[in-house]
C-alpha cells in the first residue's frame, strides 16, 4: 500500500507484488516430491546391488556423511541432544548424532530389503518374557498389541514374529512425500500383515484387526499434540494415547519390544519385554515411555533424535 501524507497524493508509488498462485505452489511441491522420490529410488536400487554387509554399511555411510547433514538432520539431532543432555560435550553430541544417521541409513536399506532381512532371522537373538506371554494370550483368543519406538530397527522383532508364522498389523503415520510414502508403506505390508495409515479410517481398520484377536504393532514415540504431555527423558513431550486406549478397549495384551542393533552394525537382539499391566491410560503410557527411555539411555545413537519430539510441550502443559 502507498504511504499517504495528509490529504495529498501518495508520496510513495504503489508496487505490484506478484505471488505464486496456489496452483504454481502445488506444482512446485509435486515436482519436488517427484525429484526426491526419484533420487531416493535410484540410491536404493544401486545400493541393493551390493552384498548384504556392504549394502548395510554403505547406506549407513551415505546418510551419515551426505544425506543427513544436507537435510539438516545432524544439526537437529545435536540440538535435541543438547536440550536433553546439556552436560554432553560438542564432540559427544556430534558422535551420537553421526551414529543416529548411520543407524537410520542402515534401517532404511534393511527395510527396503525386507525379504533378505527375513532370510537372516536366525541371526537375531531373541530375549525377554514377552513371546511366552503372547502365546498364552493368543491361546485364550486375546489380541496382542506390541508397542515400540523409533529405536534400532523396530522391524527386527516383526521379522521374528513373521518367521513364527504370525501376521502383524501396523498403524503408521504417513510421510509428507506421498510418492515415497507409497512404496515405503508397501515394504511394511509385504513383510507381514496389513498396515493402516493413521487417521480415522486407518485407526478403525487397525482396531478391527485387534478386535478380531489379531496382533498389532504401534510406534508411540512421535509427537502428537492431540495426546497428553508426558515426561520423556526428563522433558514433557506430547504423546498419543491411542496405544493404551486400544489395549483397554479390546483387552489386548501390551508387550513392548525393541530391535537393538548389535556392535557389528549388522545383527540384532529382539527384546520382547514383560507385558504392561492394564491401568489408567496415563499410567500405561508412562510405563511404555520408561521402557523406551531405558533403551535410549543405554544406546542413545540408536534412537531417532531427528524427531521434533518435545516441540510445543512445556512443564505447564504436562498435567493437561
Amino acid at each position: 500500500m502507498a504511504l499517504v501524507s495528509g490529504t495529498g497524493p501518495a508520496l510513495t508509488p504503489s508496487v505490484a507484488v506478484t505471488r505464486p498462485s496456489p496452483s504454481d505452489q502445488t506444482a512446485k511441491v509435486a515436482f519436488g516430491d517427484r525429484a526426491t522420490d526419484m533420487v531416493l529410488r535410484g540410491i536404493i536400487a544401486v545400493v541393493r546391488l551390493l552384498p548384504w554387509n556392504q549394502r548395510i554399511a554403505t547406506m549407513g555411510a551415505l546418510v551419515r556423511r551426505i544425506i543427513g547433514p544436507l537435510a539438516g538432520y545432524r544439526r537437529r539431532a545435536e540440538d535435541n541432544l543438547a536440550g536433553i543432555f546439556p552436560d554432553l560435550t560438542a564432540s559427544d553430541r556430534r558422535r551420537i548424532a553421526n551414529g543416529v544417521l548411520d543407524n537410520f541409513g542402515r534401517t532404511l536399506i534393511e527395510n527396503y530389503s525386507h525379504r533378505e532381512f527375513g532370510q537372516r532371522v536366525d541371526r537375531i537373538t531373541v530375549t525377554g518374557p514377552g513371546l511366552d506371554a503372547m502365546k498364552q494370550a493368543l491361546a485364550q483368543g486375546r489380541p496382542v498389541l506390541f508397542v515400540t519406538g523409533h529405536f534400532g530397527n523396530h522391524e527386527a522383532p516383526r521379522q521374528v514374529l513373521n518367521a513364527m508364522g504370525h501376521q502383524v498389523g501396523g498403524l503408521y503415520r504417513p510421510m509428507r512425500n506421498q510418492k515415497i510414502n507409497a512404496h515405503y508403506a508397501k515394504t511394511m505390508t509385504d513383510l507381514s500383515g496389513p498396515v493402516f495409515e493413521q487417521g480415522r479410517r486407518g485407526t478403525i481398520g487397525f482396531a478391527r484387526h485387534l478386535k478380531d484377536g489379531g496382533i498389532g504393532t504401534l510406534l508411540f514415540d512421535v509427537r502428537d499434540p492431540s495426546g497428553i504431555a508426558l515426561p520423556f527423558l526428563g522433558k514433557p513431550a506430547w504423546t498419543a494415547t491411542s496405544a493404551a486406549e486400544l489395549a483397554l478397549k479390546f483387552n489386548a495384551l501390551v508387550v513392548p519390544y525393541f530391535g537393538i542393533r548389535q556392535p557389528n552394525g549388522i545383527d540384532f537382539e529382539a527384546a520382547f519385554e514383560a507385558p504392561i499391566p492394564h491401568a489408567d491410560p496415563k499410567v500405561m503410557l508412562a510405563e511404555m515411555t520408561a521402557r523406551l527411555e531405558a533403551r535410549v539411555r543405554a544406546n542413545p545413537e540408536q534412537w531417532f533424535w531427528v524427531h521434533r519430539r518435545w516441540k510445543g510441550a512445556s512443564a505447564e502443559t504436562q498435567d493437561a
